[in-house]
């Protein structure tokens, strides 16, 4: 049977993937790594809103977190340390019709990256970036990262961590042009995916950090919020997230907060007795910089080729 054009179109739309579709191999993490529960919530994410394979890049950068894209069957690039964040960017302006989402770690993000971290912040290009923070360089093992804790004892601060730990919220949410942040923990699977697709959904730069457990170097850092669910603060909102019943249940401690109140939003990244989980802050106003940037000519092969060619002929040594 032959089909039309448009009907092979029309099939490409339709087409539905199960969630074998993105899974690439077997993961590597160790047992009880939130790395795992990350990208079963992200896997989770492209199935059910049916993201082409083709049309998706995971980009990272070193570390843990870092190998996320061997284990998407989508397109990646497995980048420096500290860089995802630029290739993101360039993905972002070359092909705007792909989906772009970038997974890094606290020690690449917030320490050699930090300076891309701020700009792309301040650019808000259209990428959802996904912070895995164990705080911990793992994959180094056991080195201090910017967010450990003060008094963490590690290989690089054996006498314990000088200095208080960076907070990623607050840096995030004091960046002009901020557009959307948000925070998760691995062991509440359900609020994780709620947020990992309300960042997808969002026109803009979506950050949020997700609170991860270290296993091999960090085994009980999280213990006290885990044995007490109290210790959590969940974010509910009709604009924001909405808590189920059961959920509710066993995480009594909410509080309804406006994504739109940014005061409020800091003021929430900042506590330190508990960790607030949902959306702190979402502004859909705020104008994506490849909108501002990007020319309306379409870049057809015909248009790359000749620029490419006018670069070369700069540098081209023509017989006498």
């Amino acid at each position: 049977m032959t089909m039309t054009a448009t009907e092979c179109l029309l099939q490409m739309c339709e087409e539905r993937h199960a969630l074998e579709d993105y899974q690439s191999g077997v993961p590597r993490w160790c047992t009880g790594c939130g790395d795992n529960a990350i990208l079963a919530a992200v896997q989770r994410l492209c199935r059910d809103e049916g993201l082409r394979p083709e049309k998706t890049v995971f980009v990272s950068g070193i570390g843990c977190s870092s190998r996320f894209p061997h284990y998407m069957r989508t397109y990646g690039f497995h980048g420096i340390h500290g860089r995802a964040l630029p290739v993101a960017e360039g993905v972002r302006m070359a092909r705007p019709d792909l989906t772009v989402f970038v997974n890094t770690g606290d020690g690449d993000c917030c320490s050699i990256g930090a300076a891309h971290w701020i700009h792309a912040v301040r650019y808000n290009m259209n990428i959802t970036v996904f912070l895995h923070d164990n705080q911990i360089y793992g994959l180094t093992k056991m080195q201090a990262s910017p967010t450990s804790p003060r008094g963490l004892k590690s290989n690089t601060t054996p006498r314990g961590a000088y200095l208080e730990a960076l907070q990623p919220l607050t840096v995030t949410l004091g960046v002009q042009n901020v557009s959307f942040v948000a925070q998760a923990v691995d062991w509440i699977p359900e609020t994780l995916y709620d947020i990992v697709k309300a960042a997808y959904h969002h026109r803009g730069f979506s950050f949020v950090r997700i609170v991860q457990r270290c296993p091999e170097w960090l085994p009980k850092l999280w213990d006290p919020w885990l044995h007490d669910p109290q210790r959590i603060l969940l974010l509910e909102h009709e604009r924001g997230l909405r808590v189920s019943p059961g959920l509710a249940k066993v995480y009594r401690s909410t509080e309804r907060h406006d994504p739109a109140n940014l005061d409020r939003a800091r003021e929430i990244a900042s506590l330190s007795d508990r960790i607030p989980v949902g959306i702190l802050y979402r502004n859909p106003e705020v104008p994506c910089y490849e909108d501002l940037r990007l020319s309306t000519t379409p870049r057809t092969t015909e248009y790359i080729q000749k620029g490419l060619e006018t670069e070369f002929d700069k540098f081209t040594v023509w017989p006498k």
